[in-house]
């Protein structure tokens, strides 16, 4: 990782994670949800791991948004 890169391109690489963190949240909600009924282990683990890309979006979009509306997620 010895690219320098400018401050747009270093936006540009944070909202793209940002937007990868969000969709993985979905992701494993939806997991969550289909495994509650079947298997509810499986369900708790999904449910973390949505929750921990939720943190990481929340983190890349103060970084983004300095200050922002915390219930803002896009």
């Amino acid at each position: 990782m010895t690219d320098v890169v400018d401050a747009d391109e270093l936006l540009r690489r944070i909202r793209r994670g940002r937007d990868c963190a969000a969709e993985e949240e979905r992701s494993w909600r939806g997991r969550a949800q289909g495994l509650t009924a079947t298997d509810p282990e499986g369900a708790r683990e999904a449910a973390v791991r949505a929750e921990t890309y939720a943190a990481v979006q929340r983190v890349l979009d103060e970084i983004v948004n300095p200050g922002g509306d915390p219930a803002r997620t896009g």
